[in-house]
């Protein structure tokens, strides 16, 4: 089921991207490096698969409500 408008999934895989790119760079040292990487890779399913479990959790919705 999908909670995410085209939008918000767009800026999650621009998001995960920069988290990857941080990660890459070791920013943060050996904790910055694992913590990003996680973050980059949930930023960018969830913006693939255009489900967030946090979205559900709380009720929210971000895309359209399609017509009958």
């Amino acid at each position: 089921m999908v909670n995410e408008g085209r939008s918000d999934r767009i800026i999650r895989v621009i998001i995960g991207i920069v988290f990857g790119l941080l990660a890459i760079t070791k920013t943060g040292g050996v904790t910055g490096e694992w913590v990003f990487g996680i973050l980059a890779v949930v930023a960018i399913v969830t913006g693939i698969t255009g489900f967030c479990g946090l979205y559900r959790l709380f009720g929210i919705r971000t895309c359209p409500v399609r017509k009958s």
